[in-house]
């Protein structure tokens, strides 16, 4: 049986009762996805997630070591152990005696950690990912507890330790580790727009001006300052903050994750996710507390097991593929990080 979701975001009270019915009617559009008219997105090329040279010299004891490549976690400690056999005081022991595996997701990004208005529950890839890491620990995929956080919750609650684990479209930067520690990419996507059918807009260079709204503590936002300095910034607590206030009028685009994005068009027929090329590469990895490298390199061996044996396109095929296309190859892992 699964247990019960506990949520831990709060949402601004000012418009409560239009923003209540918008997104009553936009959940309301996802039950009923296919008489929308939905899914017009189509994927486009992504940027290479940026490279960086290899070190030259180790760094000195002591010292944390620098973040020549983003994408570098801690390599497996060989095979995945068996949920039996999992090694004597590891993280992993603890969880396991625990009875569950708490992970911070989002309730309200369409395809990725939404809540099924039909089901009761939350669902989509980044729940699927938090499944998996679950079975590897239980031998049961249903021994988790889902904690619901904004964006900006994010890391205080991996270092605060209220969660094991943060699978919410969080994207591997260098900042970002001087935080937590980082699973091997899981996940390739890209920034884009989204604005409504007829918009001149096509691309973020065609926003100077207008309003154009991002969660706060985003990587998202942090681009839209860089990429689009003389477009005006708007702040919500999650993609459907902005979705209700794009609704409203009050921003003329949002932008975010081509994958975000595509949850978003399928909850409202008037917009659109225009043809274009994404400015950013954002690669998702799973958020673990820095001091827990075991566990780190434990998720990084069930990843590793994901991408041979067929688990990771199931998982794409069955939230993804339609709204996305075809299934690429699982993004590679990179390791060579050391605590």
């Amino acid at each position: 049986m699964k247990l019960t979701n506990r949520e831990a975001s709060r949402g601004s009270s000012s418009s409560v009762g239009r923003s209540r019915l918008l997104v009553a009617l936009a959940t309301a559009c996802v039950a009923v996805v296919s008489a929308c008219s939905l899914f017009s997105y189509a994927p486009t090329p992504l940027p290479e997630a940026p490279a960086s040279p290899a070190p030259t010299s180790a760094s000195p004891a002591g010292t944390p070591e620098p973040c020549r490549d983003p994408l570098a976690s801690y390599a497996p400690n060989g095979d995945l152990p068996s949920p039996n056999d999992l090694p004597r005081g590891s993280t992993m022991a603890k969880i396991r005696e625990r009875g569950r595996l708490v992970a911070g997701v989002s309730a309200d990004t369409y395809l990725l950690g939404s809540r099924n208005p039909e089901k009761g529950r939350i669902e989509g890839f980044d729940i699927d990912m938090v499944k998996a890491v679950a079975k590897a620990i239980f031998g049961d995929e249903d021994k988790y507890q889902l904690r619901v956080i904004t964006a900006a919750q994010r890391i205080p609650a991996l270092q605060e330790g209220e969660v094991d684990i943060v699978a919410r479209n969080m994207t591997i930067n260098c900042d970002r580790w001087k935080q937590i520690a980082f699973s091997t990419e899981y996940y390739r996507s890209g920034q884009k727009i989204l604005v409504r059918k007829g918009a001149k807009a096509k691309s973020i260079a065609d926003l100077d001006g207008q309003r154009v709204c991002a969660p706060k503590g985003t990587s998202s936002m942090d681009n839209l300052i860089k990429k689009a300095p003389k477009a005006i910034p708007v702040g919500a607590d999650n993609h459907t903050g902005c979705l209700v206030m794009f609704q409203e009028g009050e921003v003329a685009a949002i932008t975010g994750d081509d994958t975000v994005l595509a949850g978003l068009a399928a909850q409202d027929p008037y917009a659109v996710v225009p043809e274009q090329t994404a400015f950013t590469a954002e690669p998702y990895g799973l958020g673990i507390n820095s001091k827990n490298v075991d566990f780190v390199r434990f998720v990084n061996a069930k990843l590793a097991e994901m991408r041979s044996n067929g688990e990771w396109t199931a998982i794409y095929d069955r939230w993804l593929a339609e709204p996305l296309g075809p299934a690429p190859s699982p993004p590679k892992a990179v390791y060579g990080r050391n605590p």
